[in-house]
C-alpha cells in the first residue's frame, strides 16, 4: 500500500510515503532509497538569514568639462587629488580608496538649447570615480567628505556582509529545524513516530543572493559659505537564503 501526501507551509512541500515499495523524484535525485523496509518522510523547506552590513563599499567621481584637453586634465587633475586627499585626511586608509574608472574625451554631446560660447567652454569631459569601503556607520560621513571636495557624481553605496558562508550556514540551519518541525507533524497526522534524520542536502537558492544598493547623485558640491550636515544615511541588513532537502525515518 502507498500513501502519498502533500501539504503547503509557505515554501514547503511535503512528500509522506508509508508502507509499501514508494519512490519519488527527489529520493531518486538524491540516491535514497525507499522501499517497504525503509519508511520515510521527505521534506523540502526553504528559510532566510539576516545580519547587519558590516561593509559599505561607497561610489564617489566627478565629471568636469574644459575648452580643451591640457585644461581639462590640468583641472581634472586638481578635484581628483583634492577628492583623495580630503578622504585621508578624514582617516581613510590608502587601501581602502581603489580607482574605478577615469577617461578623458572628446565632448560629442551638447544641448541645443546652449550658446556657442558655452560650447566652447565644454569641448572636453573627464570622468574619475573610486570606490572606499568603510564601516557601515561611516559611509554617509565618508561620501559627505567626498562631495565636498569636489565629487560631483557620488552616491552608490553597496552593502555587503564579510562572511557570506557563515549566514549562508544560518539560513540552512533554520531550513532544516522547519524541515525536521513540518517531518513531526506530519508523523503525528499519520499516527506513526519521526525515529530521526537519515539524509540532508543544503541546495542553492532560487535566486542569487543580491547587493543592496542606494543611490544618489549631484550636481556639484554644496556651497562652502555655510556648513552642510551629512546625508541621513542607514546601513541595510544582508539577506541569504537556503532550501534544505531532509529524510526521516518513522516508526
Amino acid at each position: 500500500m502507498q500513501i502519498v501526501m502533500w501539504r503547503n507551509v509557505a515554501t514547503v512541500t511535503v512528500v509522506a510515503v508509508l508502507f509499501g515499495y514508494a519512490s519519488t523524484e527527489a529520493i531518486r535525485a538524491q540516491s535514497v532509497k525507499v522501499d517497504k523496509n525503509n519508511r520515510t518522510i521527505a521534506v523540502t523547506a526553504s528559510e532566510k538569514a539576516t545580519i547587519d552590513a558590516d561593509l559599505a563599499v561607497v561610489h564617489v567621481g566627478f565629471q568636469l568639462f574644459g575648452p580643451d584637453e591640457p585644461a581639462t586634465y590640468a583641472d581634472g587633475s586638481k578635484i581628483s587629488n583634492a577628492i583623495v586627499d580630503a578622504l585621508k585626511k578624514a582617516g581613510v586608509p590608502d587601501k581602502a580608496i581603489e580607482s574605478e574608472n577615469q577617461n578623458l574625451q572628446r565632448n560629442t554631446y551638447h544641448d541645443p538649447q546652449e550658446s556657442q560660447m558655452d560650447r566652447d567652454k565644454e569641448q572636453f569631459v573627464l570622468n574619475q570615480s573610486w570606490t572606499v569601503r568603510t564601516k557601515p556607520d561611516d559611509a554617509a560621513k565618508v561620501l559627505h567628505v567626498a562631495v565636498e571636495a569636489g565629487a560631483n557624481q557620488s552616491g552608490q553605496i553597496e552593502w555587503q556582509y564579510r562572511d557570506m558562508n557563515a549566514l549562508q550556514a544560518r539560513a540552512a540551519a533554520k531550513a532544516l529545524a522547519k524541515a525536521q518541525a513540518i517531518a513531526q507533524q506530519m508523523a503525528q497526522g499519520l499516527n506513526v513516530k519521526l525515529s530521526g534524520l537519515i539524509y540532508a542536502s543544503n541546495q542553492a537558492p532560487a535566486s542569487p543572493v543580491q547587493r543592496l544598493e542606494q543611490y544618489a547623485s549631484f550636481s556639484g558640491p554644496p556651497p562652502m559659505a555655510k556648513a552642510v550636515a551629512t546625508l541621513a544615511i542607514n546601513p541595510r541588513q544582508i539577506e541569504e537564503s537556503a532550501t534544505v532537502y531532509a529524510v526521516f525515518a518513522i516508526e
